[in-house]
């Protein structure tokens, strides 16, 4: 691997769960070097080296055991001839770590309004992927800049349903009521396994909500997930303790 801890970092942000081995030590004749790193996954996929061969082979087999849960740090040191059956009769030390990977979690914000400017800026330094979505591209161009921040220039607003998956976070604060509805309808009618809608708003406004989106066809049941009015009780009307709110919510329901 050219660089192992980018390589590292990929997999553990996309949820896999892999042994790392380190070469710590090394004395006499050797096939690896200190510093040289694998990765082993839990589909048996290798990635970068620690001298190939027996060695190698019994470091995939303790790592492998790792990854089947247990120890989660082992340091070892073989005897090349003794323990490995290899010719040299050298000797190298391994760090075995157990690294649990958690994807990064996703969040579609419908409206890049005030709040939502202030709820991006709260989030961009998280692990978390945001799509922001908006029918005014002079908004959009207010986002900051960031490698986990899309915009998405739609016709309307619940064109960007589409960016919703399983287990995705959607809050909703798009221009108002009328435009807030037919997102929610789309979210709760296409099925998808989301982990959290909220729309931003009053208790009032969420009883029209139910209304209408139960005269739309959502089920009673389903409509029980609506989180509205979004965020935690806490500080006040401005956008950017709003945003903190809305931000503290999504981490809570989101789970350590």
């Amino acid at each position: 691997m050219a660089n192992p801890w980018s390589e590292i970092g990929r997999l553990l942000a996309g949820g896999e769960t892999v042994t790392v081995v380190t070469v710590t030590g090394v004395r006499g004749s050797v096939p690896g070097e200190v510093g040289a790193k694998m990765v082993v996954g839990a589909d048996g996929r290798i990635l970068g080296t620690v001298g190939g061969g027996k060695v190698e082979s019994k470091a995939v087999e303790v790592a492998a055991e790792m990854l089947s849960g247990g120890t989660r740090c082992v340091l070892a040191t073989w005897n090349l001839q003794r323990d490995v059956g290899m010719t040299c009769g050298g000797e190298m030390s391994f760090l075995f770590e157990r690294v649990a990977g958690r994807p990064e979690w996703h969040v579609v914000i419908f409206g890049a309004g005030h709040v939502a400017q202030a709820v991006v800026h709260v989030l961009a330094n998280m692990a978390c992927r945001i799509d922001v979505v908006d029918e005014r591209a002079e908004w959009l161009g207010q986002l900051p800049a960031g490698r986990n921040i899309s915009s998405h220039l739609v016709a309307r607003f619940e064109d960007g349903v589409r960016l919703v998956r399983d287990g995705s976070m959607v809050v909703c604060m798009t221009k108002g009521h009328s435009t807030d509805r037919p997102v929610l309808r789309e979210v709760f009618l296409g099925g998808l396994g989301v982990s959290f809608v909220g729309a931003i708003g009053s208790a009032a406004k969420r009883a029209v909500l139910l209304r209408e989106l139960q005269e739309d066809g959502v089920g009673e049941e389903i409509l029980q997930c609506l989180v509205c009015p979004l965020g935690l009780p806490i500080g006040g009307n401005d956008p950017a303790e709003i945003a903190v709110s809305i931000a503290a919510q999504l981490l809570e329901r989101r789970g350590p």
